[in-house]
């Protein structure tokens, strides 16, 4: 479970991105979303719970410990990310991709290593791209093959930063349903405003506006709420 306690989070001296954030994630909501129009503060929220930026107060729980005091490779093999840019490495193949991390900082042996992406990449219907490269493929393949790589490290958690940005109607389809197979092992939490693709996929949620949850609950709520929103800020911009 991910517990967030009373947290703030501002850049510099200017207004706070995050404002006395209050919200959990439980484990028997295996996919849960964070919803929020741009500027929001939805992506840094998912920042801080992957311990990329630090808060000026407050708390992330994960498994009943504060984020800060989890030894780092124990932290990174607990709760994983993939931002919305990817960040593949272009002269690595996706073998290489997959196996740089559990090579060099887990110190596994290469085949071993090799092996273990190899049996990921199977599972999930990538093993025909292990030595292609990223430039060779397709958006939705990208995206399944960032996911691989985080993947390979048994994440508890994976955080998954606007995932369908890059995708067709068809391929996010196809990416829900690849994302809740894979439901029983990891836990997903996903921060985006598509919202008919959070609506087929998860059950929990938060709304986020101006920095503050709004809304938390069912994922029906979650939507509707945000409907809700966009429909009053286009009503007193016209």
């Amino acid at each position: 479970m991910i517990e967030i306690s009373n947290l703030h989070f501002s850049y510099s001296d200017n207004e706070p991105v995050l404002n006395n954030i209050n919200a959990s994630f439980d484990d028997d909501g295996s996919i849960s979303a964070i919803i929020g129009e741009s500027g929001s503060g939805k992506t840094t929220l998912l920042k801080c719970l992957g311990r990329f930026i630090v808060p000026q107060s407050g708390k992330i729980i994960v498994k009943g410990n504060e984020i800060h005091s989890i030894d780092e490779k124990a932290f990174r093999k607990m709760v994983g990310i993939v931002f919305q840019h990817l960040y593949l490495f272009p002269h690595l193949t996706v073998m290489g991709n997959l196996t740089l991390a559990p090579e060099k900082v887990l110190k596994i042996p290469l085949k071993a290593a090799q092996e273990k992406g190899f049996t990921i990449l199977k599972r999930l219907g990538l093993d025909h791209l292990a030595k292609s490269y990223p430039a060779q493929l397709s958006g939705g393949q990208a995206q399944r093959v960032a996911i691989a790589r985080a993947l390979v490290l048994d994440p508890d958690y994976l955080l998954l930063d606007e995932p369908t940005s890059a995708l067709d109607i068809n391929t996010t389809r196809d990416f829900g349903n690849w994302l809740v197979h894979l439901q029983e092992r990891t836990k997903f939490i996903i921060v985006t405003h598509d919202l008919p693709f959070v609506h087929d996929i998860a059950t929990h949620g938060i709304l986020i506006k101006n920095g503050s949850v709004v809304v938390e609950g069912d994922i029906g709520e979650i939507t509707d709420a945000f409907t809700d929103v966009v429909s009053g800020v286009s009503s007193a911009r016209a």
